[in-house]
């Protein structure tokens, strides 16, 4: 099942970019044997601004695909429940997963309707380079979950 975090906004060069794109290369390495990747990171420069602009370049790139809206309002999992959500979605036969990061007034509802399942990181707001970093080890850590690697540790 390929893996994609979409999200609006570029990311620049700073920590939080390299930090992202060092796990997404990590979650795309461990997770072959499994199945799982690659990871890719979609980043969306919408020409308008606002969220209905934003939400249809989210949905014309997650087409198709198994679609996670992430947002503070979702689903909180635990790292071996979100491991375990992802390898239920590989195994009943989903070809491809993305989750979608908003900009920064967040997700248009159109996005969040057109999801399958949301995601949240807790009740707080964090900044989108951030949010994407996070979110991009979060994936590896489910994948080093799924794989029985120690990197998680309970």
């Amino acid at each position: 099942m390929k893996l994609a975090v979409i999200a609006i906004g570029k990311p620049g060069r700073g920590p939080e970019a390299v930090l992202a794109a060092d796990y997404a290369g990590r979650a795309t390495l461990a997770g072959r044997s499994l199945g799982l990747g690659p990871l890719e990171l979609v980043d969306l420069e919408p020409r308008r601004t606002g969220k209905a602009p934003e939400a249809e370049l989210i949905l014309n790139a997650a087409e198709g695909a198994h679609l996670i809206a992430c947002d503070e309002r979702g689903r909180t999992f635990s790292s071996r429940a979100f491991a375990e959500h992802i390898a239920g979605l590989r195994d009943r036969g989903e070809r491809r997963l993305a989750f979608a990061i908003g900009g920064a007034d967040g997700l248009d509802e159109s996005v969040r309707d057109a999801a399958a399942s949301t995601l949240a990181f807790g009740p707080q707001t964090w900044p989108h380079a951030l949010a994407r970093a996070m979110l991009a080890e979060q994936i590896y850590r489910a994948v080093t979950i799924l794989a029985g690697s120690p990197y998680h540790r309970d």
